[in-house]
């Protein structure tokens, strides 16, 4: 229990740090002159360049495994979702331009929008129906936000009511959307890949990538951040923490993820998504109206009721484990044969998982399905 105490405290120091240090990083001015960090890329690489490092310690001394075997194939599926990364965070941050913190952060929240969309375009993937609802209430939450904004004026209401701002968003989601299928793939197609693994090689590719633009001798931001750097070395310390609470923040999560399970983890990430629109609206005064607040209620009711539902589903999977290992080798038997025929939905879903690994023939795809689910849990952060 102590471990666990620990890590909930973990992920929720580490990552509503990382949300205050995000939004001053980004939004808040430094020094005399009052100029913002615009360098978005340098950001960028400083983040993939912690998160690879952290991976790593992670993977070879708390551990204590070797790092994954790469081959060509293996590069290649990684440069694929680092090219996603890499660009669909700069959508990300221009965002941020035209719309508040608290804004993003519950827009953010729609990344289940874009990853069941992509599953079903690209993969053919089917979800049940409570998903459905999920989408719509969280839609209709963030669409709610967007419309109920107050009316204001001058520039500071122009940037918190822009809707080009939320089709930045948008368009980060769908590279996200992109991305996290993709990833579900590299983990279906190849069981030695872990999600450590991915946390490290992915950023050290999303790193090579961003370096190179940088390097670029007719791209002058990276001389430009340093400038900055150097004659606002107060921006240097946020940056850091910024980094620094990321990448150890992921850390707390595969942890909790694969001692508690992913219906632990996400209800963690639930409350703190919400925490960190409170510590916005309170500590950095971006303030909302009544129906607002409303709108942010339906968004976490969906994800609520999302949350609800998979613990009933599993719930009834660990019910019928017990009388489903007394019954006799199926192997070689049609399941609907084997199955009662009251069983349907939810307990007669757990009863055909519940054959299949018992006959063995699909051991491998029931456990790609579990790690494909865990690493969306991950990403959905």
């Amino acid at each position: 229990m102590l471990d666990f105490v620990v890590c909930v405290g973990g992920i929720y120091a580490c990552y509503l740090t990382w949300s205050v240090m995000q939004e001053r990083v980004t939004m808040s001015t430094y020094g005399e002159d009052h100029q913002r960090f615009r360098f978005t890329i340098v950001l960028n690489v400083i983040q993939a360049m912690s998160a690879s490092l952290t991976g790593y310690f992670y993977v070879r001394v708390i551990q204590k495994k070797p790092m994954l075997k790469m081959n060509a194939h293996r590069w290649k599926r990684f440069f694929q979702v680092a090219v996603l990364n890499s660009l669909g965070s700069q959508f990300g941050y221009m965002a941020l331009k035209y719309i508040n913190y608290p804004t993003m952060t519950l827009a953010k929240t729609c990344k289940l929008i874009p990853v069941m969309f992509m599953n079903k375009v690209l993969y053919r993937k089917h979800y049940p129906t409570f998903m459905y609802a999920v989408v719509a209430m969280i839609s209709a939450g963030v669409s709610g936000f967007m419309l109920f904004k107050s009316g204001g004026s001058g520039s500071a209401a122009v940037i918190e009511n822009s809707l080009y701002g939320l089709v930045l968003v948008l368009i980060n989601l769908a590279f996200d959307g992109t991305m996290y299928s993709t990833q579900e793939q590299i983990f279906a197609e190849d069981s030695e890949i872990t999600g450590q693994n991915m946390m490290c090689i992915m950023n050290l590719c999303s790193t090579v990538l961003m370096s190179l633009w940088l390097l670029n001798p007719y791209n002058p931001e990276l001389a430009s951040a340093i400038r900055f750097l150097y004659t606002h070395p107060r921006a240097m310390t946020d940056i850091g923490m910024f980094a620094i609470c990321g990448s150890l923040g992921q850390c707390f999560m595969f942890y909790i993820l694969a001692n508690f399970g992913s219906l632990t983890l996400t209800t963690i990430n639930v409350t703190r998504k919400f925490l960190t629109i409170l510590i916005s609206v309170f500590y950095n005064g971006h303030p909302l109206n009544q129906r607002q607040w409303s709108a942010t209620g339906l968004v976490f009711a969906g994800i609520t009721l999302e949350v609800y539902k998979k613990h009933m589903i599993k719930r009834a999977g660990k019910k019928l484990q017990p009388a489903v290992a007394d019954l006799p080798d199926t192997a070689g038997v049609p399941v609907k044969r084997v199955m009662s025929s009251s069983l349907s939905g939810e307990r007669a879903a757990a009863v055909r998982a519940a054959l299949k690994r018992k006959s063995g023939g699909t051991q491998a795809d029931a456990s790609g399905d579990l790690r494909r689910r865990q690493m969306v849990e991950v990403a959905a952060t």
